[in-house]
């Protein structure tokens, strides 16, 4: 089933004459599938995922989240659309505020949204469903109390996560999630990423520009240039026989460690 579609969607900065960041991007992204969206720098991918979260209004075209076009809701609907749709960015500790506390910073989304009863009643109900959610994400509940500076940066990420999943999202926008990490953390990241959306049935939308991260986690790539889709199709496909020379541009551009493969691609 299709969660998510974007339909010729447009995105001008400047009025009609200034920038063209996203033109005319049409694609569909279903239920429990991660879809990597990839390209250089300026390909347009970040405002892309920005008019998907309606964080950007497009020029023209539209986003539809389960059959519902976003632009034609009111704000009461859309607020509880975005209850489904929720983003982990590249670096963490820039989307914490440093003076609070783990527990406030994952129950967050849960005070905006179901704000509820006040009262010990609502604080306890709070800490435990924050202890649920750091455990769901591999860090034991008593780092609560904890702040952002106390953990290292791969724990970091784990309570953006932690808090991304506080609503029970359909959805997750992963924004270069492990590009700030080193090598084995950006592994057991990448491991408790597919753990999660296996326990939680989650859709991942992946921006990254590692392509050797992609390969591992899509089902499917879409590739961007100067804020076209030049290409699209199952991840094997795309690696294996790209039919777009700018996405065979990107693939030689990948560093090759083993000399028998670096010998094929230069002789092909």
């Amino acid at each position: 089933m299709t969660l998510l579609e974007l339909r010729d969607l447009r995105k001008e900065f400047g009025g009609r004459h200034g920038i063209v960041a996203v033109d005319g991007v049409s694609l569909r992204v279903s239920e429990g599938e991660t879809l990597a969206l990839v390209g250089e720098s300026g390909s347009g991918k970040t405002t892309l995922t920005r008019l998907l979260l309606r964080l950007l209004e497009p020029s023209s075209g539209s986003v539809h989240f389960d059959g519902v076009d976003l632009a034609a809701l009111s704000p009461a609907r859309l607020r509880r659309i975005r209850r489904q749709v929720q983003v982990v960015l590249q670096d963490p500790y820039s989307s914490m505020n440093p003076r609070m506390r783990v527990t406030d910073i994952v129950a967050e989304p849960l005070v905006t949204h179901e704000p509820g009863t006040r009262g010990r009643r609502r604080r306890v109900a709070l800490k435990q469903r924050v202890g649920e959610l750091l455990d769901a994400v591999g860090l034991p509940p008593e780092n609560q109390d904890r702040y952002p500076h106390e953990f290292s940066g791969g724990q970091r990420q784990r309570i953006s996560i932690a808090r991304a999943l506080a609503l029970r999202p359909r959805l997750v926008v992963l924004d270069e999630p492990t590009s700030a990490l080193d090598v084995s953390v950006q592994a057991q990241i990448l491991e408790l990423l597919a753990d999660l959306q296996d326990r939680f049935g989650l859709t991942y939308v992946f921006v990254s520009h590692n392509l050797a991260v992609v390969r591992q986690v899509a089902d499917r790539v879409a590739v961007m240039r100067q804020g076209k889709l030049v290409e699209i199709g199952d991840t094997a496909r795309v690696f294996d026989a790209p039919a777009h020379a700018y996405t065979r541009s990107l693939l030689d551009a990948v560093p090759n460690l083993d000399p028998r493969r670096a010998r094929r691609r230069e002789t092909a």
